[in-house]
Formats: C-alpha cells, structure tokens, sequence
C-alpha cells in the first residue's frame, strides 16, 4: 500500500498480482475523498426520504370541507322549501348521478317524478352580456325603445337578475365555499406532508368543485362514487379504498359529518372521526398523533 500525498486527502493504492493465463499485474487505486464536514470518511443511515408518511388522511367533501348547497340553495333555486323539495324529486335518481349510473341528462329527465323541465346546463354569462349591452344601446339609440325593454325583461327571465346564468348547475357551483377554517388545517396537513384524497359520494360535478375552490391544491379527488360506482356506507367501498391505497385500514383516518358512514369506516379497520367543527376536528387529529402545526406557529 502506498499513501500518495494530496490536499489534505490521504489516497492510496493497491498492487496485487493475479495469476492468469498469461500472468498480468493488476492495479486498483482508490481515493478517500473528504466529505463536507471535513471529515476522512462518513458513515450516516438515514431515513428514506421517499418513505410514505402515515397515516393516510381521506376525507369526505360536502359539508366536511365544503358547504353544501343542497338543502338551502338547491330549494330556493326551484322556489319551493327542502320539504317540498324532497317529496317532488325522484328517490333515486340523484343516487345513480352519485354512481355513475346516469348522466346529467337523464338526471335532468328524471329528476323530479312528474318529469317536471328545469334549466340544468350554464348558460354563456358572455352571451348574456352582449344581449344585455345590445338591447341598452336599442334603448338610447333607437326608436324600437319598447322591443328594447322587453328583450332586457325576457332576458332577465331566463337567465336571472343581473344577467346571471339562472341553472341548477351555476345555483350549485355558486353555493359552493369551504367551511370555516378548513382550508387553513388542510394546507397545514399539506406542508406536514400528509397524504390526503377524497372519499366522498358525488357524482362528476366534484369538477364544479374543483374549478371553483380548487381543492386539488390540496388532496386529490381519488375515491369518488361517480368513479367507482359504490357509495358511502358500502362496506365494499371502503375495502376498495384500502385496496387501492395498498395499507393496513389502521394506517387510514376517515373524517365525515355522516355517523352512519363513520361507523362503517370504523367496521372494517379504518379510524374513523365524526366531523362536526373544525375546531373539534383539530382536536381529534391532534390527540391521534397528527402534526397540524405550521413553521409559523
């Protein structure tokens, strides 16, 4: 072995004779580089950086993270109270939408029993703009002011006062909003690096959702009804989510405001918290091990 000189950083190198047909002489050079501590050599085990976080957090949506617009907005949309409401619509119909059983054309078909039409699909807000501009300009500028004022009046009619798209689906989106202080827990669990999905029953207007409040900022919308065809309190349903997440149920939380659907987590080895204020839920997470603090704090 020879030390060979260098800044401060010993190498060496090793002779060695290997007997071959024909005879060669082998020579294996190494080199100790130092490390940035300064140190000849390190040896450290770490933790996996890529190592996944648990437990793995699902949540369910309407009215645990996001407001839900039916049973206030959805009623006063069809001028009726959520009494009136419930006894007129279709049993089942928004069930399958919740599936994927249906579309949202035979929802609109089918969702009342009389078989009753509605507006479900936005209008084009631009369109309506237009119009609106229009019939003022006829209003200023020419003498057809009466045709002008009953345009702005069918106008108002159909797409609602102001101009706005008078629709079950823009009556929805409209109604959607997060609920008190949940937007700053579920960016909280984010930076803690948690892994967060959806674990909702909601058929494929969670996209309303989405485009409004952009909830994929922080989880992703995995486990929804609409996608696998189950709905909450199917025991099948959760056994697929822990199919899916490939872990041990223990290893999952599931927050909902539905008993029923809590219990049934709970069933099948899922821990499982009923939602009922964010400051309770705070609580709960935290007696549980999660961290919801933030560097902040």
């Amino acid at each position: 072995m020879v030390l060979m000189g260098g800044i401060g950083v010993p190498s060496f190198s090793i002779c060695c004779l290997f007997q071959t047909r024909p005879t060669r002489r082998f020579c294996l050079k190494f080199r100790l580089k130092r490390s940035s501590s300064h140190s000849v050599t390190t040896m450290a085990f770490t933790n996996n950086t890529n190592e996944r976080k648990l437990p793995v957090l699902l949540f369910d949506i309407m009215d645990t993270l996001v407001r839900d617009p039916f049973y206030q907005d959805v009623p006063a949309f069809f001028g009726m109270s959520l009494k009136e409401l419930i006894d007129i619509k279709h049993p089942t119909a928004w069930i399958e939408f919740e599936k994927g059983l249906i579309d949202e054309m035979e929802l609109a078909r089918k969702f009342f029993k009389d078989g009753r039409d509605f507006d479900l699909e936005v209008k084009d807000q631009a369109d309506t703009e237009e119009l609106t501009i229009g019939c003022f300009i006829l209003v200023v500028y020419s003498q057809y002011y009466v045709l002008a004022f009953l345009l702005l009046f069918a106008i108002n009619e159909y797409y609602g006062p102001s101009g706005n798209c008078n629709s079950l689906k823009t009556c929805m989106k409209s109604g959607y909003s997060y609920i008190e202080g949940i937007e700053p827990l579920l960016l909280s669990l984010k930076k803690n690096n948690y892994e967060m999905h959806a674990f909702t029953n909601y058929p494929i207007w969670y996209q309303l959702i989405e485009d409004k409040l952009k909830l994929s900022t922080y989880l992703s919308w995995t486990f929804c009804s609409c996608t696998f065809g189950k709905r909450k309190p199917d025991t099948e349903f959760y056994n697929e989510v822990v199919r899916h997440l490939n872990v041990d149920p223990t290893n999952c939380i599931f927050v909902d405001d539905r008993q029923t659907n809590v219990e049934a987590a709970t069933e099948v080895g899922i821990r499982g918290l009923h939602f009922k204020n964010v400051n309770l839920l705070c609580e709960k997470l935290s007696l549980m091990g999660i961290d919801i603090s933030t560097d902040e704090e």
